[in-house]
Protein backbone atom coordinates (compact mmCIF):
# COMPACT_ATOMS: atom_id res chain seq x y z
CA UNK A 1 0.00 0.00 0.00
CA UNK A 2 1.08 2.98 -0.87
CA UNK A 3 2.06 6.32 1.11
CA UNK A 4 -1.17 8.09 -0.43
CA UNK A 5 -2.89 5.09 0.06
CA UNK A 6 -2.42 5.02 3.90
CA UNK A 7 -3.02 8.82 4.15
CA UNK A 8 -6.68 8.38 2.80
CA UNK A 9 -7.07 5.24 4.80
CA UNK A 10 -6.40 7.42 7.91
CA UNK A 11 -8.48 10.85 6.44
CA UNK A 12 -11.31 8.25 6.04
CA UNK A 13 -10.82 7.02 9.69
CA UNK A 14 -10.99 10.71 11.25
CA UNK A 15 -13.90 11.96 9.55
CA UNK A 16 -15.30 9.11 11.17
CA UNK A 17 -14.12 9.86 14.02
CA UNK A 18 -14.81 13.33 13.59
CA UNK A 19 -11.11 14.10 14.83
CA UNK A 20 -10.50 17.40 13.22
CA UNK A 21 -6.51 17.83 14.36
CA UNK A 22 -5.65 14.42 12.51
CA UNK A 23 -8.11 15.31 9.67
CA UNK A 24 -6.47 18.75 9.24
CA UNK A 25 -2.64 17.32 9.65
CA UNK A 26 -4.00 14.23 6.97
CA UNK A 27 -5.06 16.55 4.64
CA UNK A 28 -2.15 18.99 4.83
CA UNK A 29 0.13 15.67 4.02
CA UNK A 30 -2.26 14.61 0.98
CA UNK A 31 -1.52 18.16 -0.44
CA UNK A 32 2.30 18.21 0.13
CA UNK A 33 2.30 14.32 -1.58
CA UNK A 34 0.34 15.81 -4.70
CA UNK A 35 2.48 19.34 -4.89
CA UNK A 36 5.40 17.16 -4.89
CA UNK A 37 4.03 14.93 -7.49
CA UNK A 38 2.91 17.37 -9.98
CA UNK A 39 6.34 19.43 -9.33
CA UNK A 40 8.05 16.73 -11.72
CA UNK A 41 5.37 17.44 -14.33
CA UNK A 42 5.25 13.44 -14.68
CA UNK A 43 2.45 11.37 -12.61
CA UNK A 44 5.01 9.13 -11.59
CA UNK A 45 4.84 8.12 -8.11
CA UNK A 46 7.36 9.33 -5.69
CA UNK A 47 10.10 7.16 -4.67
CA UNK A 48 9.72 5.95 -0.60
CA UNK A 49 13.18 8.14 0.15
CA UNK A 50 10.90 11.45 -1.18
CA UNK A 51 7.62 11.05 0.79
CA UNK A 52 9.94 10.01 3.57
CA UNK A 53 12.00 13.46 3.20
CA UNK A 54 8.43 14.93 2.47
CA UNK A 55 6.69 13.71 5.68
CA UNK A 56 10.21 14.49 7.84
CA UNK A 57 9.95 17.77 6.75
CA UNK A 58 5.97 18.12 7.54
CA UNK A 59 6.95 16.78 10.97
CA UNK A 60 9.74 19.24 11.59
CA UNK A 61 7.60 22.41 10.74
CA UNK A 62 4.85 21.48 13.14
CA UNK A 63 7.74 21.37 15.85
CA UNK A 64 9.38 24.27 14.85
CA UNK A 65 5.83 26.32 14.76
CA UNK A 66 4.71 25.00 17.99
CA UNK A 67 8.27 25.57 20.09
CA UNK A 68 7.92 29.19 18.85
CA UNK A 69 4.31 29.56 20.08
CA UNK A 70 5.57 28.22 23.74
CA UNK A 71 8.36 30.59 23.30
CA UNK A 72 5.87 33.23 23.79
CA UNK A 73 3.52 31.69 25.94
CA UNK A 74 0.84 30.63 23.60
CA UNK A 75 0.44 26.88 24.41
CA UNK A 76 -3.19 26.72 23.18
CA UNK A 77 -1.43 27.13 19.58
CA UNK A 78 1.43 24.82 20.37
CA UNK A 79 -0.76 21.78 21.23
CA UNK A 80 -2.66 21.30 18.21
CA UNK A 81 0.51 21.90 15.93
CA UNK A 82 2.38 19.22 18.38
CA UNK A 83 -0.60 16.88 18.16
CA UNK A 84 -0.56 17.44 14.12
CA UNK A 85 3.02 16.25 14.26
CA UNK A 86 2.36 12.93 16.01
CA UNK A 87 -0.47 12.09 13.47
CA UNK A 88 2.38 12.62 10.59
CA UNK A 89 4.78 10.61 12.41
CA UNK A 90 2.92 7.44 12.44
CA UNK A 91 3.81 7.40 8.67
CA UNK A 92 7.60 8.08 9.29
CA UNK A 93 9.87 4.83 9.70
CA UNK A 94 11.02 3.80 13.37
CA UNK A 95 13.59 6.58 14.64
CA UNK A 96 16.77 5.29 15.82
CA UNK A 97 17.72 6.35 19.40
CA UNK A 98 20.22 9.06 20.12
CA UNK A 99 22.83 6.25 21.46
CA UNK A 100 21.99 4.52 17.75
CA UNK A 101 22.88 7.75 16.14
CA UNK A 102 25.97 8.22 18.46
CA UNK A 103 26.73 4.36 17.53
CA UNK A 104 26.81 5.06 13.87
CA UNK A 105 28.47 8.92 13.70
CA UNK A 106 31.70 7.16 16.27
CA UNK A 107 31.61 4.03 12.87
CA UNK A 108 31.74 7.37 10.45
CA UNK A 109 34.36 9.19 12.57
CA UNK A 110 36.75 6.25 12.40
CA UNK A 111 36.27 5.30 8.64
CA UNK A 112 36.87 8.60 7.95
CA UNK A 113 39.70 9.40 10.21
CA UNK A 114 37.94 12.84 11.29
CA UNK A 115 39.33 14.56 14.31
CA UNK A 116 38.22 18.17 14.52
CA UNK A 117 35.16 20.55 13.45
CA UNK A 118 36.79 21.56 9.98
CA UNK A 119 35.90 17.74 9.26
CA UNK A 120 32.09 18.37 10.51
CA UNK A 121 30.61 18.71 6.76
CA UNK A 122 32.30 15.68 5.64
CA UNK A 123 30.87 13.74 8.80
CA UNK A 124 27.09 14.78 8.29
CA UNK A 125 27.19 14.08 4.80
CA UNK A 126 27.79 10.75 4.99
CA UNK A 127 25.85 10.32 8.60
CA UNK A 128 23.06 12.13 6.73
CA UNK A 129 23.31 9.85 4.12
CA UNK A 130 23.24 6.72 6.26
CA UNK A 131 20.30 7.89 8.51
CA UNK A 132 18.28 8.96 6.11
CA UNK A 133 14.56 8.64 7.23
CA UNK A 134 15.66 7.01 10.65
CA UNK A 135 17.05 10.15 12.48
CA UNK A 136 16.13 14.02 12.04
CA UNK A 137 19.22 16.50 11.06
CA UNK A 138 18.96 18.63 14.07
CA UNK A 139 19.70 14.97 16.33
CA UNK A 140 22.44 13.85 13.84
CA UNK A 141 24.41 17.62 13.61
CA UNK A 142 24.06 17.29 17.93
CA UNK A 143 25.62 13.97 17.94
CA UNK A 144 28.52 15.32 15.24
CA UNK A 145 29.20 18.55 16.77
CA UNK A 146 29.84 16.46 20.44
CA UNK A 147 31.70 13.76 19.23
CA UNK A 148 33.99 16.27 17.21
CA UNK A 149 34.31 19.17 19.67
Amino acid sequence: MSLQEKVMEAMKTAMKAKDTQSLEALRSVKSALLLAQTETGSKAELTEDEEIKLLQKQVKQRKDSAAIYEQQNRLDLAEPELIQAKVIEQFLPQQLSKEEVSKIVNEIIAETGASSMADMGKVMGLASAKLAGKADGKTISTVVKSRLS
